[in-house]
């Protein structure tokens, strides 16, 4: 039985090969064209064609139940593509970092990602994916049971639809940043779209993929509305929920289709298993810890170490009612650090930025507030090993800098630092060792132009040295104050400022600040993204992640090299060359990473035994837990 099922299996494969091949010949693809299920970024895709469920979720989990979550802060519209305006939790997009739809509840993409691979994408809202011979065009061909919440089937002009409009001015940058290379997106039947390029790039076929599908029907039918002033109406979503009740500012809840075309697709096999997803907005973390206390939230997340440690205490805990979950990953986490804006002359100098990093006492924090449970940030790819800037440049590294254009003014960046010295300063928490820091601090911001008198730093013209932070809540302050008195201490005063999370998006979107905590890098497979984060063009897009607004010619060499490169292999030289460079930038005071995941939950939620390697914690929750 075994063996007639393997060549049934076969059968059909070479069937469907079949299929693709006239549907190649009729995109004007090459009949050469590869097509396949699912892609791998430089490597062959874990999951074979035929699988029938990630491993690392329970296919069993039973459908049902609620889920009541917490968020922080405000929001004011249903849009989470444009750049106004603060978009409620769930949605996917966010606005501020790339959070793609999959980790939403309402927009469907049409390849998805798995969460134990560094980069993979199977087949989601797309049957199959056919990728030109010649790399200029890949071709998705739909599902044919695919349809949205108002019923009707998802086509390929809608999606044409969803691409055209992401790419225009009426959306945030991000997009544009993101799809740069793509010419145009081509409907070739009702069911089969293609995406021409404009050069060969290595990620383009696997990240457009990525691309969040709507109904036209959602712009089209308010025709007083032009896209960009969508945000109170409910999107028609081609995901497995749709929005129920909204008091804006306050809550929002999201209800799981009971038509939702993929619910036993392998993708999304034992996956969103809640009845209903509700968020509950509280003004900060302090009324979110109390709200689970009382019974009110099922689960919350928690960011602070010393809440975690000090404040998930009582009855309910005591009882067994709620638990403490400390979930270890190994998740690629990226470049948390205290970024300042370049736009600013008094940070322009890097010897001001250097001086700027030595005030930040990770050590101290880490034993004192941390309880020893952060990493110190070091790379821009931090926990991504083959990424990562090592204390030797390799043999990969230096041939890709023996073909750079800009090799001269690479060496020269390098050549001023020592790699050793490229890392942040440590102290281990070692008052001396803090001093001899701020002590250099001193001598590299007189060298800069700053003078240290009667406690105040000042330049030649007599400006004091102010910078200006804004917070969001006071766990920032925890965390911050240290720095604010490091900061004292050489001549540098820091004011932090309590502002509402729009109010600081819209500075933050606008360059309006002089430095902000800001997550860069942190791919498992770095591409198209660093476009938006680091690249000369995005520096002056309203709305991009490069808050830094960094300019540099090498960095834009860096990027088209490592978004051109054809394996893994020059990919991750690319990578490390990169973070080397940027690390030498010191674009901002490198802060420090988590090691595991700090969720409390009701003990009627359950999750699968095994954790995906790549894991978000977010994601995690909302599409494989289940309520018993």
């Amino acid at each position: 039985m075994n063996q007639m099922n393997a060549m049934l299996a076969q059968w059909c494969l070479v069937c469907r090969l079949v299929l693709l091949g006239l549907v190649a010949l009729g995109t004007g693809l090459s009949a050469t064209a590869w097509a396949a299920h699912g892609l791998g970024m430089g490597y062959e895709p874990k999951y074979q064609a035929g699988f029938q469920h990630f491993e690392y979720v329970n296919p069993s989990a039973p459908k049902g139940g609620t889920l009541k979550l917490s968020a922080n802060g405000s929001f004011d519209k249903l849009n989470p593509f444009t750049l106004r305006g603060r978009p409620a939790v769930g949605m996917g997009y966010s606005g501020n970092g790339f959070v793609f739809a999959e980790y939403g509840l309402l927009f469907d993409s049409l390849t998805t990602s798995s969460e134990d691979e560094p980069f993979s994408r199977y087949g989601l809202l797309a049957k199959d994916i056919l990728l030109a011979a010649d790399k200029l065009s890949v071709t998705f061909v739909l599902q044919p049971h695919a349809k949205f919440s108002n019923g009707k089937p998802v086509l390929a002009e809608d999606v044409k639809y969803s691409f055209d409009t992401l790419m225009s001015k009426a959306a945030s940058p991000v997009f544009r940043s993101y799809w740069v290379d793509i010419k145009e997106a081509v409907v070739v039947s009702d069911r089969v779209i293609r995406f021409d390029f404009k050069r060969q790039n290595s990620e383009l076929h696997m990240v457009i993929g990525q691309l969040p599908i709507f109904s036209k029907d959602w712009v089209l039918s308010n025709k007083a509305k032009t896209f960009d002033q969508l945000a109170t109406e409910k999107p028609i979503t081609s995901g497995p929920y749709m929005i129920d009740k909204v008091d804006f500012g306050k809550s929002i809840s999201y209800k799981r289709r009971a038509d939702y075309w993929a619910v036993d697709l392998p993708v999304r096999k034992g996956m969103f298993n809640f009845d209903e997803v509700s968020y509950q907005y509280y003004l900060d973390k302090l009324g979110e810890e109390e709200a689970l206390k009382v019974g009110e939230l099922d689960a919350l997340e928690e960011g602070s170490i010393s809440s975690w440690v000090r404040k998930y205490k009582g009855k309910r805990f005591d009882s067994g009612e709620l638990i403490k979950s400390e979930i270890s990953h190994n998740r690629a986490t990226g470049m948390q650090a205290l970024v300042v804006n370049l736009r600013r002359e008094k940070f322009q100098s890097i010897e001001v930025r250097e001086a700027l990093e030595l005030a930040f006492d990770f050590d101290w924090l880490n034993q004192r507030i941390f309880y020893g449970r952060r990493a110190r940030t070091l790379s821009y790819f931090q926990n991504s090993h083959d990424l990562s800037a090592q204390k030797t440049i390799s043999e990969d590294e230096q041939q890709l800098i023996n073909g750079l254009k800009h090799k001269e003014a690479l060496l020269a960046q390098l050549g001023k630092s020592n790699p050793d010295l490229v890392r942040p300063a440590a102290t281990n928490a070692d008052p001396q060792k803090l001093r001899q820091n701020l002590i250099r601090a001193q001598n590299l911001l007189r060298q800069a132009g700053w003078n240290f008198k009667d406690g105040i730093l000042k330049n030649a013209a007599g400006e004091a040295f102010n910078i200006e932070m804004d917070i969001v809540d006071r766990s920032s302050e925890i965390v911050l104050n240290q720095y604010v008195r490091n900061l004292k201490k050489i001549g540098i005063n820091l004011n932090l400022r309590l502002r509402d999370a729009s109010l600081i998006k819209k500075r933050l979107d606008d360059f309006d600040f002089d430095m902000t905590i800001n997550m860069l890098g942190g791919s498992s497979s770095p591409g198209n993204e660093l476009y938006d984060d680091f690249s000369s063009k995005s520096a002056n897009e309203k709305g991009s992640q490069n808050l830094s607004g960094l300019q540099d010619k090498v960095v834009d060499e860096l990027i088209e090299k490592i978004v051109s490169s054809p394996d893994r292999k020059s990919i991750a030289a690319g990578a490390r060359l990169l973070d080397r460079y940027l690390l030498s930038l010191r674009l901002g005071a490198p802060m420090y990473a988590g090691k595991q995941y700090f969720i409390a939950h009701k003990n009627h939620l359950q999750k699968p035994a095994k954790l995906p390697e790549h894991m978000l914690a977010g994601s995690w929750l909302l599409t494989m837990w289940w309520a018993k």
